[in-house]
C-alpha cells in the first residue's frame, strides 16, 4: 500500500532524483518556462512552489537554504529578485502545467511548466502590436495592387 508515500520516484535513486529536481528548478527559474515530461513536471511543481514561498520571506536564512538546494548563486539571486516579487500577492499556485501530447520518439507524455506570474508576458504583449502593424501594412498593399490591375485593364481593352 502507498500510505503516506508522496514522493514521486521517477525511477531514480534519492541522490539522482534530488539532483534532477534541483537542475529542473534552476532551469525553470532561469528561463521562466521549460518543456519536460509530464511526470517530471508534476514532481517539480511542489519543489518550485516551496522555493518561491521560501524566497518570499527574503531573509538571509531563506537565501542560504535556497543556495543549499539549488547550488547556483545567480539563479538564487534571480529567484529572490524577480520570481518571488512577481508572486508576492499570490498565496500559492505559482506554477502552471500545460499538457502538450506525446513525444514523437518514445510517446512519452510531454508538458510545459511555467510561472503563472511571468514577467515576460509583458514583453510578448509589447511585441503583439508590432505584429499587428505588419499585418496592417500587408493589408494596405493588397488594394493598391488591385487598383493597379484595374487601371491596366482598360488599357488592354482599348488595345483590342
Amino acid at each position: 500500500m502507498r500510505h503516506r508515500s508522496k514522493t514521486v520516484k521517477l525511477k531514480r535513486n534519492a541522490s539522482h532524483r534530488k539532483a534532477l529536481l534541483s537542475n529542473l528548478a534552476c532551469s525553470l527559474i532561469e528561463h521562466g518556462r521549460i518543456k519536460t515530461t509530464l511526470g517530471k513536471a508534476k514532481a517539480l511543481r511542489p519543489v518550485a512552489e516551496k522555493l518561491v514561498t521560501l524566497a518570499k520571506r527574503d531573509d538571509l536564512h531563506s537565501r542560504r537554504l535556497a543556495i543549499a538546494y539549488l547550488h547556483q548563486k545567480d539563479v538564487v539571486k534571480k529567484l529572490f529578485s524577480e520570481v518571488a516579487p512577481a508572486s508576492k500577492d499570490r498565496q500559492g499556485g505559482y506554477c502552471r502545467i500545460t499538457k502538450l501530447g506525446a513525444r514523437m520518439s518514445d510517446s512519452a507524455p510531454m508538458a510545459v511548466i511555467e510561472w503563472v506570474d511571468r514577467t515576460e508576458k509583458t514583453e510578448a504583449a509589447a511585441e503583439a502590436p508590432a505584429a499587428e502593424a505588419v499585418v496592417e501594412v500587408a493589408a494596405e498593399e493588397k488594394p493598391a495592387k488591385k487598383a493597379a490591375k484595374k487601371k491596366a485593364a482598360p488599357a488592354d481593352e482599348a488595345a483590342e
